[in-house]
């Protein structure tokens, strides 16, 4: 039923997504900074579709800035006709539906949620064995403001029929060839009428920036990045959960840790939902010099579901077992990181190690190292910085 819903649209490419983005290729692997700019240029991973990372001394503010956030693709980013205004059409098991421009939802009751939204596949190139697929390393995150309506009210307006249980989404980034399955998932309806769910328009305060799914993007806080559908344009209520491959197959891992290199078998696989409680030291930089004396380590912390971050540790030096408190930022919050500091007396010259690991509410703790799955997601293990005193 979303066949004709794509007609207008073009498929993004590289040079249109760098300039949507407001950056330009450079060398092999980053994406240049603006001419006199301190930013860090993001880190590409991939250049057909784009796929860029944040780099982790970014990840100094409670916000991550539009313009140092990474960008995750599958196809590649759409782009609107001439005269062809956007509509999300909603249908399937609804009493009355209804195609709703950009015009209509902004008319609906706006909110604002901070959230961080995580790449499922984010740390998948610290899994050993390696791993096939997008290699991030630790920059595959942000947390923003996105503002929009609730999926609730929307839903509310055209009415879900009784035996629903689904809600299947459909972006415009359309397949390279007719034999690549179309990125089409969905999410249990409970998950969908929840207060935090929303169809969002603004992202920091800004327009939602085409390259980051905008005009309109599905925004489900506490969960993995691949429920976050971009460019939305269809939405279908459902009783069963979305066929398509992208649902039914992939994003999925075993419910039990198996041993490396080992398939599960179907039946012990269960869908990326949820993130899981993780730190990130943004400061000082893996392999940096320091003079002997007080520094400030600093860094970023989040969790998933309705947890919070409640307690940050931080290991400087050769006593792998001294742990020490660091202090965090701001107040529990659901859904957003939270920044943390650790004041430490580099008093030994020599080769230093740094680790740091975040406690939520439920008591989850990062672990040493994230149990192996062939897909190379949830990376959530104690974060590793090597510097040197001298």
């Amino acid at each position: 039923m979303f066949a004709g819903h794509r007609r207008g649209f073009l498929r993004g490419t590289l040079r249109s997504a760098l300039a949507l983005s407001g950056a330009s290729s450079l060398g092999r692997v980053r994406i240049a900074k603006a001419v006199g700019s301190s930013d860090p240029p993001l880190i590409i991973r991939s250049r057909r579709p784009l796929d860029a990372e944040t780099p982790v001394s970014a990840f100094t503010q409670r916000l991550t800035p539009n313009r140092l956030f990474f960008i995750r693709s599958h196809f590649g980013v759409p782009a609107v006709a001439p005269g062809n205004p956007w509509r999300v059409q909603i249908g399937g098991g609804v009493r009355m539906p209804r195609a709703f421009s950009i015009e209509d939802l902004g008319r609906l009751e706006q909110v604002t949620i901070p959230a961080v939204l995580q790449c499922s596949g984010n740390g998948r190139a610290l899994f050993d064995p390696i791993i096939p697929g997008v290699p991030w390393e630790k920059g595959a995150v942000g947390n923003a403001e996105w503002s929009g309506v609730r999926l609730a009210d929307v839903l509310h307006l055209v009415g879900v029929n009784p035996g629903q249980g689904h809600v299947i989404f459909e972006g415009a980034d359309g397949p390279p060839n007719p034999k690549t399955p179309a990125y089409l998932r969905s999410i249990p309806l409970e998950r969908a009428a929840a207060a935090s769910t929303l169809l969002a328009l603004r992202m920091n305060g800004e327009p939602l920036p085409l390259v980051h799914g905008g005009p309109v993007r599905l925004v489900v806080p506490g969960w993995g990045g691949n429920h976050w559908i971009k460019w939305v344009r269809g939405i279908v209520l459902s009783p069963e959960e979305s066929p398509s491959f992208y649902q039914r197959t992939a994003y999925k891992m075993p419910r039990t840790p198996v041993p490396p290199g080992t398939e599960a078998k179907p039946e012990d696989l269960v869908s990326v939902t949820t993130l899981n409680v993780k730190s990130l030291i943004s400061w000082p930089p893996e392999g940096s010099m320091l003079p002997p004396g007080r520094h400030e380590i600093r860094g970023v912390a989040w969790t998933g579901g309705e947890a919070v971050v409640e307690r940050v540790e931080v290991v400087a030096g050769t006593d792998p077992n001294a742990w020490q408190p660091a202090t965090l930022e701001g107040d529990p919050v659901p859904y957003t990181w939270r920044l943390w500091k650790y004041s430490w007396d580099a008093k030994t010259p020599g080769r230093v190690g740094i680790r740091a690991r975040a406690y939520d509410s439920t008591g989850a703790v990062q672990p040493e190292i994230t149990p192996w799955n062939k897909s190379g997601y949830l990376w959530n293990g104690i974060d590793r910085v090597s510097c040197e005193v001298r």
